[in-house]
């Protein structure tokens, strides 16, 4: 990882990280790869770094990349979770690219231990709530349950649902999660978000129609300006976020990975006007 200058602005630069782990991943691996392409995508020129909140993200200073944490074997979560607090200690707000969704728990586990009260709003296809899956308490399938677990979150709110089981039902409703499923999206105003909000996007979110590079394609989710349009009217601050289980291996011609790109060019341009 890349080492970045240490002057806190008001809420703090945003930092963009690589976190190339898709070790707990259920059914393909391949997000490990996305942080790389995500990136080539944003720089492309074919287009512009200019974000519809007119926000040009190629002038200097405004955003940061730390690049891409190494050796993901060895203690990941334990090494995910120091690259995260470094950044929030050096008065800097995380914006991660995944990898698979399991990332999530270790950065809120370092956001958590410095930060009380934190709304996250998830966008995904899965609520990502079980308890383990296929045996895994780590799983892509869990994270949320872990987070919740452990009280680094106030309030959790799942939007795009579409896969919701009695299992995970119960999981919600043990931990008060509100979910809003495909079937009945809410305003984003009726959403009474408080700050400070930490933003955890999944590709899958998605319908595979604007996003076919994922390992869970799951018909009928939202269309691309949908997610913008919810991105774009969550109050801030965000105080960190994340973007994961884009899988190159099913992304013909890299369309997926210019989607993330779109997504995170936009969260960052949020990020930076408040």
């Amino acid at each position: 990882m890349r080492p970045f200058p240490a002057k806190p602005g008001p809420w703090g630069t945003p930092v963009l990280l690589g976190i190339p782990l898709d070790q707990n991943s259920s059914y393909l691996r391949g997000p490990a790869r996305a942080p790389k392409l995500i990136r080539e995508a944003l720089q492309s020129d074919a287009w512009n770094l200019t974000t519809e909140t007119r926000v040009d993200l190629a002038t200097p200073g405004l955003w940061e990349d730390a690049g891409d944490l190494t050796d993901m074997h060895a203690d990941s979560y334990g090494r995910i979770e120091t690259a995260i607090g470094a950044i929030l200690d050096a008065g800097k707000r995380p914006l991660c690219l995944g990898g698979d969704h399991s990332v999530t728990y270790p950065i809120l586990r370092a956001v958590g231990a410095r930060m009380k009260d934190v709304t996250l709003v998830h966008f995904d296809a899965h609520p990502d709530l079980y308890v383990n899956f296929e045996g895994n308490p780590h799983s892509h399938a869990s994270p949320f349950a872990r987070i919740l677990e452990n009280r680094l979150a106030k309030r959790l709110i799942q939007i795009g649902v579409r896969t919701l089981n009695a299992h995970q039902a119960e999981q919600a409703k043990k931990f008060g999660v509100e979910i809003f499923e495909m079937v009945a999206m809410p305003d984003p105003v009726a959403l009474k978000l408080a700050a400070p909000i930490y933003v955890s996007f999944d590709m899958d979110a998605l319908d595979p129609a604007f996003a076919p590079g994922v390992s869970h394609w799951e018909p009928g989710g939202m269309t691309t300006r949908e997610a913008l349009h919810y991105l774009q009217a969550l109050p801030g601050p965000i105080i960190g976020a994340d973007l994961v289980e884009l899988n190159p291996t099913r992304d013909e011609k890299g369309f997926t990975a210019t989607v993330a790109a779109k997504i995170l060019k936009e969260l960052l341009g949020k990020m930076i006007v408040g």
